[in-house]
């Protein structure tokens, strides 16, 4: 049984699990990249350390201590589409940092949070076996879920939610691409209750697991309705898309394998809880 859980990286949807967990009883340490950032943790519950990856800890044996715990999930955002420098090796050098200080802790669970960009866009519905570098991209992001492999790694679509509402991304743009292809996203809500299927679950895990909503409508559906319900400008598409540029992920072998019900099944109905 898990009583204590490390979250490295404390973000958007670090946060929002880490709450969780904490209503759930559980002892939680949580990682920011500034010493402020970690304090602020302390109001939800969460005992923050200071971490960032590109530098050693300013105080080692407390990060340490923090990371030992019963179970450990790791969510570091690769910003691999920065411009400036090499984004795609200081990832892997960030993720090789952190496999070497957590080396000397044994964990129950490891849960590496990656992204459902390792698959290509063919045309093809895709699961989790359908992974291929098609690009520098995710060669790195299919290197970067190799560094740990012992974790179960879970691939989200694309997330929205509260102080993430799908209306803001594209609003008022023009001259956009693949009207008709697929949207692959799930709600903040989702993907936080997924994780903690995965941490409580006394099933054998596979090693690699899809969170994405089973519901795929084509992006100028979703995000001229998503605009629309905040009064914002709808963005315009230029193009269709061919068929052979589409991708559906699958994201249903968590539910087959632990009983896991997405609440938000209907993307449009989950536009509602993105405020």
């Amino acid at each position: 049984m898990l009583s204590s859980i490390a979250l490295v990286g404390c973000g958007w949807f670090g946060l929002a699990l880490g709450k969780e967990l904490v209503s759930r009883g559980y002892r939680v340490t949580g990682s920011k990249r500034t010493k402020a950032q970690a304090e602020q943790l302390s109001d939800y519950g969460i005992a923050g350390f200071e971490l960032d990856l590109d530098r050693l800890p300013i105080d080692e044996q407390t990060c340490m201590a923090q990371l030992e715990c019963d179970a450990i999930v790791i969510n570091i955002p690769p910003g691999l589409r920065r411009s400036g420098g090499n984004a795609e090796a200081d990832y892997l050098e960030r993720l090789g940092r952190l496999k070497k200080m957590i080396a000397c802790h044994t964990y129950q669970k490891v849960i590496f949070i990656s992204t459902t960009g390792v698959y290509p866009a063919n045309g093809q519905r895709v699961s989790e076996a359908d992974a291929a570098p098609f690009s520098s991209m995710s060669q790195t992001l299919l290197q970067a879920e190799a560094v740990f492999s012992d974790a179960v790694v879970v691939r989200f679509a694309g997330l929205m939610g509260p102080k993430r509402h799908p209306g803001r991304f594209l609003a008022g743009k023009t001259g956009l691409g693949g009207a008709n292809l697929s949207v692959n996203m799930t709600h903040q809500y989702d993907a936080v209750t997924a994780i903690i299927t995965l941490l409580e679950s006394q099933s054998p895990l596979a090693p690699i697991y899809n969170v994405c909503s089973p519901h795929h409508p084509s992006k100028r559906d979703f995000y001229q309705q998503a605009a629309k319900r905040l009064g914002l400008p709808l963005p315009e598409f230029a193009s269709d898309g061919e068929i052979s540029e589409d991708k559906i992920v699958e994201g249903h072998l968590i539910c087959e394998q632990l009983d896991f019900t997405y609440r938000h099944q209907d993307l449009f109905d989950a536009l509602s809880f993105c405020e």
